[in-house]
């Protein structure tokens, strides 16, 4: 047997290993490509997950208002989550994001208007996102502990202040 054939078993199930779900059920995965361009951009998910984006970044926090999907892209390429959803949730639904978000560095919060969502919530990182129904789904907090700051992320230990959007809260 060539040396070959055992080293690209290894690197295989590496691979594999590295992709797997982490027990999120209902977790979608996504290659996307990483490239700074200037303006409006279109996404082929909704929300997206990732992608061509604008040189400047969302300031992370929480955000009452949508924020432009292309600057909120590139705060996902810098690690954070975005927890973003329907605008006619229950406010009870949004104190609850809201929660899950304050005291976290690397988190962006607001409604979607871009388009229909096929949940109400969702939370999506750098080529990962979970659709739920409501904000106290488990699988939003095992989502943020995984996936904010997580091994999917190209430009780990960027900044997500400094830039675009005052949030009205941090």
């Amino acid at each position: 047997m060539k040396l070959w054939f055992p080293l690209a078993i290894a690197a295989a199930l590496f691979v594999t290993g590295c992709n797997r779900d982490e027990g999120i059920k209902d977790l979608e995965t996504f290659t996307v490509i990483r490239e700074h361009k200037e303006g409006r951009l279109s996404y082929p998910t909704n929300p997206p997950t990732g992608g061509v984006h604008n040189p400047a970044w969302q300031n992370c926090g929480i955000y009452d208002k949508q924020v432009a999907l292309e600057n909120a892209v590139h705060s996902m390429e810098h690690g954070a989550v975005w927890l973003t959803y329907q605008p006619n949730l229950d406010p009870a639904q949004i104190e609850k994001l809201r929660s899950l978000a304050r005291g976290r560095g690397y988190m962006l919060v607001s409604p979607y208007i871009y388009g229909a969502l096929q949940k109400p919530i969702y939370a999506v990182a750098w080529g990962v996102r979970v659709g739920v129904e409501a904000a106290d789904d488990p699988r939003l907090p095992k989502f943020i502990t995984q996936y904010m700051n997580g091994k999917q992320t190209p430009e780990l230990g960027a900044a997500c202040s400094g830039a675009l959007g005052s949030p009205i809260e941090q």
